[in-house]
């Protein structure tokens, strides 16, 4: 305390040395009241040793418990209430009844009457014939004499066949080589008109034989003059004709077979 005596003793020397307009400005004075609040001065002790004044322990107060967090639980509150319409009631499929055994149909009442044909009449006898009937014989046709649709077909094939025909070339159609009279070669010749020429042979001397028949191997024309060759027998040597033509629309010459050269004729068919 008497520290704190001597500090304020120190104020106390400066503020009553100051000037009094500095002194008579100051409404409170602040060390005063702090004076005036503080315990009066003890009796100075006599010079010696100060001792401190006794020290209080300081009070301790206990901790105040900290209070442990209020938990505030949810409040439950009532599910949302549905405006959708209620469901609709379940209604239970229909049973199956199995159909009843389809019923055979009733067997056919009305039966018709029975079919019955006429009596047989057998035709009456024909000509029985005893050569071919040809096209031009038409009293002689089993089917009777031709109509007059017949007649326009008839007249047609042959007017087309003449058409066709007058298309070809002089050597078209069917021909005939003989020798002294001798029927050597039957040919069959094609003439398109346009020069080319081909054709087939038959041997009648070996009628019935397989290779008795055959295609001509070569036949050219070279203005009066053809020339044929053909293979009588497989690996036979071919046989050589050289024709010329003659005032009478056929053709005259040599054939050369095996080896043996003959005067021969062509004519048509």
């Amino acid at each position: 305390m008497s520290r704190v005596w001597r500090v304020a003793a120190a104020f106390a020397g400066l503020i009553l040395a100051a000037p009094p307009s500095l002194a008579a400005a100051q409404d409170v004075d602040p060390i005063g009241a702090l004076l005036e609040q503080s315990q009066p001065p003890a009796t100075q002790a006599p010079d010696g040793p100060v001792t401190a004044p006794p020290v209080q322990p300081p009070t301790l107060e206990a901790p105040t418990p900290a209070q442990a967090p209020i938990y505030n639980a949810p409040v439950a509150t009532a599910p949302p209430v549905s405006t959708s319409p209620p469901p609709a009631a379940y209604i239970p499929p229909p049973v199956y009844n199995r159909p009843a055994a389809v019923q055979a149909p009733l067997p056919y009442v009305n039966t018709p009457p029975v079919y019955t044909p006429p009596p047989y009449v057998p035709p009456a006898p024909r000509r029985q014939l005893t050569a071919p009937v040809h096209i031009d014989e038409t009293g002689k046709t089993p089917e009777g004499p031709p109509t007059a649709t017949d007649l326009n077909f008839e007249a047609r094939m042959r007017s087309s066949f003449n058409s066709a025909q007058g298309m070809q070339g002089p050597l078209d159609g069917a021909w005939s080589l003989k020798a002294g009279g001798t029927e050597l070669y039957d040919l069959q010749l094609v003439d398109t008109g346009s020069g080319s020429l081909e054709g087939a042979w038959r041997d009648p001397r070996r009628r019935g034989a397989v290779d008795a028949s055959g295609f001509i191997d070569v036949i050219s024309r070279v203005g009066g003059q053809l020339t044929i060759r053909i293979t009588p027998r497989p690996g036979a040597d071919p046989s050589i004709i050289l024709l010329s033509a003659d005032g009478n629309g056929g053709w005259s010459g040599e054939l050369n077979e095996r080896g043996e050269h003959r005067s021969v004729t062509l004519r048509r068919n």
